[in-house]
């Protein structure tokens, strides 16, 4: 039988030849399986959700285990090996996929183990955020994640993490305890407050630059099991009305009502009244966590004659997974965003003039403008808030287009670089890790860690001095 050669993508841009029989080699150390193009399950472990990226391995380990972990970082350490992490695939980046090279496919590590008495969750690498919600909310517990159910709990904690309860609670990465982590040497290390502290404080926000999480141990609080929550839409003549009853009540909001703007098409979906399919909207969405709802959310009633309304009572597992028909896999996804220090006078009308475009030239009804509040929890580091900077940052404002592959999406893409630039005068000069593209810049990436970068830089080097982890928003090894 004849032998064949595997090209795989080094670390130092070349190509390593594997012959088959060294691949096979490191499957029979592998409790979980190891597989090349065609074999069956390739096609989900190289599935991520934005189209935009191309890049696709030539091997994708499933590690079964932290072992598998292990072995996996020293045999692409040893051989020279590009390699990536892919958690739930939903970085925009498209980071979870090393081109031609190694990628670790952790969708068979997901396990949540619940301590109700503690308040703690021990949540695996290849979590969801469903799975996560799931499980905590039969104890009436959650922990900060994301608004999108299918999003990986990994890459979403890594490079900080905020959601519905970030305004409580602080960024998904504040709540922390204590991970599990495979660094560049092959070395299973456990990191908190007091083991590796050194380590603890840069995985909370510095995204996979240093070592591949195996357990996440997440801090619980008291939520739901109900909520008041949805959206509530009106028509987009009303634009100024409905962003200036948004800065209202986020000015006087408690930290139990998280609350975002968007300016879009009305989705041809079916709580939208038919004539209102594709028009452009103004749309709140809130949740609200605490006991008195009726009275915060005042200001938005008080709006009257909305579109549509579904903003009651729900399940807050029901709160988290409602924007998934708006983020399905398989699009094309192109965002920017800028963290903002306030919403200026002159802030709003900019925003409805550049949302209003990206709605109209985008033409897609997926495509979205945003604002979130984030004020809050996440403001008070306490002296112990790991690498996660930006903390002066009270809202989060951006566009996003969103169109079907194999169409001309020029026009999207120049409609939100467009309302970018409108809104850039008023940001705090920071922008969010996790938002980032491909086609970001080294200097787009040190902005997301002001404060932070040169210590993030030293810790690289300490860890992972040859830089294996490299396929993410890159922190290079400095002094």
């Amino acid at each position: 039988m004849r032998t064949r050669r595997f090209e795989v993508a080094g670390l130092d841009g070349g190509r390593v030849g594997l012959t088959s029989a060294r691949i096979e080699q490191l499957g029979t150390r592998l409790e979980g399986p190891l597989l090349t193009a065609g074999d069956e399950g390739w096609d989900e472990a190289v599935l991520v959700w934005n189209a935009m990226v191309t890049a696709e391995p030539s091997l994708v380990v499933r590690p079964a285990s932290a072992r598998d972990v292990a072995t996996a970082v020293r045999f692409a350490a040893d051989q020279g090996l590009l390699l990536s992490v892919k958690g739930g695939g939903h970085n925009i980046a498209g980071t979870a996929l090393a081109d031609r090279g190694l990628t670790l496919d952790m969708s068979g590590m997901r396990e949540v183990t619940v301590d109700p008495a503690a308040r703690l969750a021990h949540v695996g690498p290849g979590c969801l955020l469903q799975d996560v919600d799931r499980a905590t909310q039969q104890y009436g517990l959650a922990t900060v994640l994301g608004f999108v159910s299918g999003t990986g709990v990994a890459g979403l904690t890594l490079g900080g993490g905020f959601g519905y309860l970030t305004r409580r609670f602080g960024w998904a990465a504040d709540n922390l305890e204590q991970v599990e982590i495979v660094t560049a040497d092959g070395r299973t290390r456990t990191a908190d407050r007091a083991e590796n502290p050194d380590l603890f404080w840069a995985v909370r926000g510095g995204g996979g630059n240093f070592g591949v999480v195996t357990r996440f141990t997440f801090r619980l609080h008291e939520v739901g099991p109900v909520v008041t929550g949805g959206l509530a839409a009106w028509s987009a003549d009303r634009a100024d009305e409905v962003l200036a009853t948004y800065r209202e009540l986020t000015a006087t909001a408690p930290r139990e009502l998280t609350a975002v703007a968007l300016v879009r098409l009305a989705p041809p979906a079916p709580f939208v009244p038919a004539g209102w399919h594709l028009r452009p909207v103004a749309t709140l969405l809130v949740c609200h966590s605490g006991a008195d709802a009726a009275a915060d959310l005042a200001p938005l009633r008080a709006l009257g004659e909305p579109v549509f309304d579904q903003i009651g009572a729900k399940p807050y597992v029901a709160q988290q997974s409602m924007l998934d028909a708006m983020e399905p896999k398989g699009l094309n996804q192109y965002w920017k965003a800028e963290f903002l220090p306030c919403l200026p006078g002159d802030y709003l009308p900019a925003f409805r003039d550049a949302a209003l475009t990206v709605a109209l030239e985008a033409a897609s009804p997926l495509s979205f403008s945003v604002v979130f509040h984030l004020a809050g929890a996440l403001n008070d580091s306490g002296g112990d808030g790991g690498a996660v900077g930006n903390r002066e940052a009270r809202y989060i404002s951006g566009f996003s287009g969103v169109w079907p592959p194999q169409t001309d999406g020029d026009g999207i893409v120049a409609a939100v670089r467009k309302g970018w630039e409108r809104i850039r005068p008023f940001s705090t000069g920071g922008n969010y890790v996790n938002f980032q593209l491909a086609e970001d810049d080294t200097t787009r990436t040190a902005d997301a860690y002001r404060g932070s970068y040169e210590r993030l830089r030293r810790i690289k080097a300490a860890y992972d001095g040859d830089n294996l982890f490299r396929v993410n928003r890159n922190i290079p090894p400095g002094g």
